[in-house]
């Protein structure tokens, strides 16, 4: 039988530096639109935007953004993909201290697991109040493999690249208009190069410093697109994965047979 991962995405209109709105707004969208879907996604920074300052937003990491977000899964059995500033001062294998832009894919049994966003980005001086990961996360989940990833991520396909361990690429983000071609290109790219599925999910509205269209997207492994969201309009889109095709496909064209082999020094 055909493995299916059904997807919704969150192209979220987000509160500047308001954690209780916006985990409010959140929650009333799962319940009302994201229907049968597996695996939710949000944007970047959902619970405060893009905001750079970490020292009046950023939660403990298992404070009340972080529960709320395990318990509506938990609630609504989904899992949900979401990013938060976060605070943390007790890590064994990566940086021990710091504030991190922190990725958790909360799973419906109430697990958390989590990425520290690696590329940070430097036009907008986040990597002088973040501190950066340095290891990508993959999640077994309902049969499919998926590495979630944040935002200026996408501009490194070497760290994107897929060494036969993943099936689903996900981005979130909070990127500009300004970029909006390089944000749908790049998106395409990875999915191509790479033979995977790739989900885009980016805030629309505006927030202090930006405007930011949206142009969400649930891609397949050729990069054509599967759903695309309505630009600069708050919306959800939902989007259907067949794992049978991904895998007829990766026969079919094994390109990836011919891939230069490397080693990525994570330091």
């Amino acid at each position: 039988m055909d493995k299916v991962l059904k997807i919704a995405v969150f192209q979220m209109d987000t509160v500047w530096e308001s954690p209780a709105e916006n985990c409010r707004r959140a929650a009333e969208w799962i319940d009302r639109e994201a229907g049968e879907a597996d695996l939710v996604v949000l944007p970047e920074m959902f619970a405060t935007g893009f905001s750079m300052n970490p020292a009046a937003i950023a939660q403990e990491k298992d404070g009340e953004v972080v529960t709320f977000m395990r318990d509506l899964a938990v609630r609504t059995g989904k899992a949900i993909i979401a990013s938060v500033a976060i605070r943390d001062h007790i890590r064994r294998t990566e940086p021990e201290e710091g504030y991190f832009n922190r990725l958790f894919f909360f799973t419906p049994d109430g697990v958390w697991l989590t990425y520290n966003k690696r590329h940070l980005f430097r036009m907008g001086g986040e990597h002088e109040v973040y501190t950066g990961g340095n290891s990508r996360l993959i999640v077994h989940y309902k049969g499919f493999r998926i590495c979630p990833m944040i935002c200026y991520d996408l501009r490194f396909p070497v760290f994107s690249r897929n060494r036969q361990d993943y099936d689903v690429l996900v981005y979130i983000a909070s990127w500009p208009e300004a970029r909006r071609y390089a944000w749908s290109t790049l998106l395409r790219a990875r999915a191509i190069e790479n033979l995977a599925y790739v989900i885009g999910c980016n805030r629309c509205g505006t927030d202090p410093g930006n405007t930011y269209s949206g142009d969400s997207a649930v891609l397949d492994f050729l990069g054509q697109p599967i759903a695309e969201a309505v630009p600069a309009q708050e919306c959800m889109i939902a989007a259907t994965l067949s794992l049978d095709d991904l895998e007829a496909f990766r026969r079919r064209f094994p390109a990836h047979l011919d891939a230069d082999d490397f080693t990525l020094i994570e330091e």
